[in-house]
């Protein structure tokens, strides 16, 4: 099995080159940038260049909106079972193109090939997951106070979505969103990151190749800086984007949800973590440094679910420093032992393979020092103790919280975070949701 890419000529490394895309894809068609501008895409692993994408202006961009407004009623109008089907297809042609889906994101991201396999698996499984889901939007009546009236409540779809998605899971980030929009009814707008904008576009050529109609899914490539701001201004802003998903930094969700106010859209943001790490000294130590090794250094720690503050007892602190560093000495990270708390780290998002490892005595107390920060994506902690699963799970203020796993994130559970990391959720039951409104029928004169 082929595991590093030669960029010069990735196309022809690909089963099937037809998914290597350098256009964008808009009302059913590839496309160039209207007035002829475009922007590198490289490895980041080798510097090599992978190709020239279209760098569109905003208003191709709003063609893009009007693409996805004119195809959304016939969308919204097949039958549940009918987008099921689509979406079955879908996901039968990622699982038929896993090995050059992979290919194109280690090229453009730099990730392990075994991790961007694992990565399509997951994306796989959120097309497969709300293939399901989407026959499941039930509504319900409600008795009335008033005689003779009906109540009913049913769910529709939203509308035109705008999805943003980040570099660092080219793949998962877009079906995690694109797949439940498809079921609920909704056509869309991505605006695929700068830097790994070939896995968007594969997925655009595999729900052309499905039979998904034109102007449904909409893929829009735009080079960092003055076009990337003007992109998002413009979904934020056209009053035909009923909704806005956006995975990314706090500081960008902060301008967004600004951005979004005066059409007063439907958000779902997942923003930035600082996820902690507790080790009591109960805790099963081979089982919590193969999790912090998961959990730290997957994607070369650059996850919003990675663990970065790691908190261990000071009964096991020595013991657990030690063997992790020998663990993880023929890696590319670092390990910090002995850190204040007042070091810059115990209060910002560590995006890297860089593990600090705070001292702690008290379970009160590291309850606290975990729940002081502005943030609450994801905790973990390792114990034995029953008791303290449930009272630490229950008083971490976070979305998301893995008791003696490093492994958090799952196709069928929801995934998201309060405080500054974002509000909605992604994937579980739920998911589709996101996407959906409810509306009530009252009928009277029964």
């Amino acid at each position: 099995m082929v595991t590093t890419t030669r960029t010069q000529d990735l196309a022809s490394q690909l089963a099937d080159s037809s998914l290597f895309r350098t256009k964008g894809f808009v009302n059913g068609q590839w496309v160039d940038a209207s007035d002829g501008l475009s922007f590198t895409v490289t490895n980041p692993a080798t510097g090599e260049k992978l190709g020239e994408m279209p760098n569109m202006p905003r208003s191709q961009i709003q063609e893009a909106i009007v693409a996805s407004k004119t195809a959304f009623p016939l969308w919204a109008k097949l039958t549940a079972h009918q987008r099921q089907g689509y979406l079955l297809k879908l996901f039968q042609a990622m699982e038929e193109n896993a090995n050059d889906l992979a290919l194109i994101l280690t090229a453009e991201n730099g990730k392990p090939f075994a991790e961007a396999k694992g990565e399509i698996a997951y994306g796989a499984g959120f097309v497969s997951w709300f293939a399901a889901e989407a026959v499941r939007t039930y509504g319900h009546t409600v008795p009335s106070p008033f005689p003779n009236t009906r109540n009913t409540v049913i769910k529709q779809p939203v509308g035109v979505c705008g999805l943003i998605t980040p570099w660092n899971f080219p793949n998962a980030m877009i079906t995690r969103k694109m797949a439940p929009a498809l079921a609920a009814g909704c056509t869309m707008v991505i605006k695929a990151p700068a830097e790994t904008p070939l896995s968007a576009l594969a997925m655009c050529a595999l729900a052309e190749r499905v039979g998904i109609p034109p102007g449904v899914v909409n893929c829009v490539t735009v080079e960092k800086g003055e076009r990337e701001a003007a992109c998002g201004l413009e979904l934020c802003e056209n009053v035909n984007v009923s909704k806005i998903s956006f995975t990314g930094s706090t500081p960008v969700g902060r301008l967004l949800m600004k951005q979004s106010s005066g059409t007063l859209k439907k958000l779902s943001f997942e923003l930035g973590g600082n996820a902690a790490f507790i080790v009591f000294d109960d805790a099963d130590l081979n089982l919590a440094i193969e999790g912090v090794i998961a959990s730290k250094f997957r994607a070369g720690g650059q996850t919003c679910v990675c663990a970065n503050r790691i908190f261990v007892h000071a009964k096991v602190y020595d013991e657990f420093a030690s063997r992790l560093a020998k663990k993880v000495k023929a890696f590319k990270p670092t390990v910090l032992v002995d850190v204040p708390k007042e070091c810059a780290i115990a209060s910002e998002e560590t995006f890297g393979p860089l593990a600090a490892l705070f001292k702690f005595e008290d379970e009160d107390d590291v309850v606290v020092r975990a729940n002081d920060s502005e943030v609450g994506l994801a905790g973990y902690f390792y114990t034995k103790d029953v008791s303290r699963t449930y009272r630490v799970a229950e008083k971490l203020q976070v979305g998301m919280v893995a008791v003696n796993t490093g492994v958090i994130a799952q196709t069928c559970v929801p995934f998201g975070g309060v405080k500054q990391s974002g509000f909605g959720r992604e994937g579980g039951k739920s998911g589709i949701d996101e996407y959906m409104i409810e509306k009530l029928i009252t009928i009277g004169g029964i």
